[in-house]
């Protein structure tokens, strides 16, 4: 299973990279495997203030629906519209080409409570 180092963790599966003021989101290779075959990403959040833990939508596999997680609380300024055509980027490719939204960060003191590589790996061991 790849857990890249340098990214952040939920306990909800979901992975978060900072640059600068910028985060972008996804979902963990741990989270698509789970799911399974991923058939739609439901994504209605852009320009929207979320907190932590907030829902930013939905990823639909063959066999269930799970909600998304904000990992830290900031207002969504994209989304990666190229999983409306191609939501299996997010089983091939969950940590580049399947990523789901970019954001701006409201308090960047909220990432010290996410989990780094080595917790998120014992957390799904």
């Amino acid at each position: 299973m790849n857990i890249p180092q340098e990214l952040k963790y939920t306990k909800d599966h979901e992975w978060i990279r900072i640059d600068g003021d910028v985060a972008t989101i996804g979902v963990t290779d741990f989270a698509q495997h789970e799911l399974g075959d991923i058939v739609f990403v439901d994504i209605n959040a852009i320009g929207k203030e979320l907190n932590a833990g907030d829902v930013f939508g939905t990823v639909e596999a063959v066999k269930t629906v799970s909600d998304l997680f904000l990992p830290v609380a900031g207002t969504i300024t994209e989304i990666n519209a190229g999983l409306e055509s191609a939501p299996e980027k997010v089983n091939t490719d969950p940590y580049g080409d399947g990523w789901m939204v970019k954001m701006t960060i409201k308090d960047a003191g909220e990432i010290a409570s996410l989990l780094d590589a080595d917790a998120y790996s014992n957390l799904v061991a």
